[in-house]
């Protein structure tokens, strides 16, 4: 069997409204001046340290950030995530043909809730989240972790994730790359990084099916 590696935000589900409720719930916390929607969008995909401090919080604030935004998003997280079109479809038949792995920023701890919630956490093998490695992605860890994990090779493993992270990641790791347009970040970029690029995750899979002549 082949290897399907997925990415969340943006691939599989969308979580932008309770995302945005952390952020401003945080930034309103601390009395510093709210970042736009568009901003916080932008950054979406990186871990939240990161995002925190390129909105223009000082590296001693971080963290605190950081936990005001986590205590924020669990109380919504659940209730205001929602796959997006094609997902499900998407993870259910690519499951017939290989063995299924989330590679995410978010803690995986979150992330097998979520998927559970949604109702296909069944389909998946391992989760990566940044609580499980050193360094996330853009770095190949997390891809090395899942493979690993799973026992399987590089070779017909492919991956699948909405901005130039999930891209750089699988290049590092030695695996093929799928972007979807239907995240975070917009055609052309990926088409820069990426070596194959579809609209949404169902597309991905028909892509993969077809790559792999099945």
């Amino acid at each position: 069997m082949s290897t399907i590696l997925f990415d969340l935000d943006g691939t599989l589900i969308d979580s932008t409204s309770s995302i945005l409720h952390g952020f401003h719930t945080a930034f309103d916390k601390f009395s510093f001046p709210n970042p736009t929607d568009e901003q916080i969008c932008s950054l979406i995909g990186h871990p939240l340290d990161y995002m925190f401090a390129n909105l223009g919080v000082r590296n001693e604030l971080v963290w605190d950030f950081v936990a005001a935004y986590k205590e924020a998003y669990r109380q919504k997280y659940l209730d205001e995530t929602k796959l997006l079109d094609g997902a499900f479809e998407a993870v259910a038949m690519a499951s017939e043909f290989a063995d299924l792995g989330v590679v995410t920023t978010k803690t995986s701890k979150y992330s097998v809730y979520l998927l559970e919630h949604l109702n296909i956490a069944k389909y998946f093998k391992t989760i990566i989240g940044k609580d499980d490695v050193t360094n996330p992605k853009p770095d190949p860890e997390p891809i090395l972790k899942a493979l690993k994990r799973l026992n399987k090779p590089a070779i017909n493993a492919f991956m699948v994730g909405d901005t130039p992270m999930d891209a750089n990641s699988a290049k590092a790791a030695g695996i093929v790359s799928i972007g979807v347009t239907c995240g975070y970040e917009n055609s052309d970029t990926l088409k820069s990084c990426c070596d194959f690029v579809c609209q949404n995750a169902k597309e991905a899979v028909d892509h993969i099916k077809s790559r792999l002549n099945l």
